[in-house]
């Protein structure tokens, strides 16, 4: 009866290993990563994508902050003028965090034109949407916005956002979305205010609210993973396949069939090794069974 016991003990250990070997791993917390999709018109058709990590990003495009300077966005003003053009209440500090433009994730795929939008989506599902001058000609006081993946020094007041790169025990909002203001408040310190917003978000559906009062922290998102282009390019027309040319007697040649070019080849290959997986186990769950109840019926006779 032991022996019994013990190789179902086996099998379900087996069981919970080939599970395991094969379930995809899940993300948590940070992100380290973009896809990039540009669709057409119909907001369906899907024109190019691409996916980069931030290692490529790093080394492949235009590294924006120095890891050292700090960025803040601005929370609502609940007492006097809720615009606070002076930009020195609710200040929220980002940390001194370093990424790459938007504008350069965006050509990734073909780029933009006016009238085009880009949605920034994060993992949970949350996301905000921007028109292509606040991407492509941003105005001094808004900056260039940008997917952030290092964190340099910490948020002195506030939340804490992790330092270094991604990662659980790194800079663990990656990616994180922030306004680089290119001008200072009277403090000398980058802040993309509510005013900041009101001048250079004019559109009200490009523009973030906390219970009726303006605030840019709300657009500061974090674990961004895909950036999606919203175009005004037609759907690209699909042209019917050409037929063979005729063979001097004028005969159409014959068409072999290749099985490796059938629909459903792709999907085979993928399903052999699981297949063999599956297989072996069973067989060698069989055997196991089959052992045990030999054994348990001699311990009966």
């Amino acid at each position: 009866m032991k022996l019994f016991y013990k190789m179902l003990l086996m099998l379900a250990g087996l069981f919970l290993v080939t599970c395991t070997a094969a379930a995809p791993a899940l993300a948590a917390g940070s992100t380290d990563q973009i896809h990039i999709l540009k669709y057409a018109v119909d907001r369906t058709t899907v024109i190019s994508e691409n996916t980069v990590s931030y290692q490529w990003m790093k080394d492949n495009l235009s590294v924006y902050g120095n890891g050292v300077t700090h960025y803040y966005h601005q929370g609502p003003v609940f007492e006097g003028d809720m615009w606070d053009p002076s930009e020195t209440q609710n200040l929220k500090d980002k940390g001194a965090v370093m990424g790459t433009n938007t504008r350069d994730l965006c050509d990734l795929v073909g780029g933009m034109v006016t009238g085009d939008e880009v949605r920034l989506v994060a993992v949970d599902g949350w996301y905000t949407e921007f028109a292509y001058e606040n991407i492509y000609e941003p105005m001094e006081r808004q900056g260039p916005i940008i997917l952030c993946w290092f964190n340099g020094d910490d948020a002195t007041t506030g939340e804490k956002y992790g330092t270094g790169y991604p990662g659980i025990e790194g800079y663990h909002t990656a990616m994180q979305i922030v306004f680089m203001a290119n001008t200072t408040n009277t403090d000398g310190k980058y802040v993309f205010g509510n005013d900041d917003m009101r001048v250079c978000l004019p559109q009200e559906k490009y523009q973030h609210f906390y219970q009726g009062l303006p605030s840019t922290n709300g657009l500061s998102g974090k674990w961004i993973s895909r950036l999606i282009i919203y175009s005004q390019e037609s759907v690209p027309v699909v042209t019917a396949p050409t037929q063979p040319d005729s063979d001097e007697q004028g005969l159409t040649p014959p068409v072999i069939p290749d099985s490796s070019n059938h629909p459903a080849s792709g999907v085979f290959d993928f399903m052999k090794p699981v297949l063999w997986v599956v297989i072996a186990c069973g067989a060698t769950g069989i055997v196991f069974v089959s052992l045990a109840i030999r054994r348990l019926r001699r311990n009966v006779d």
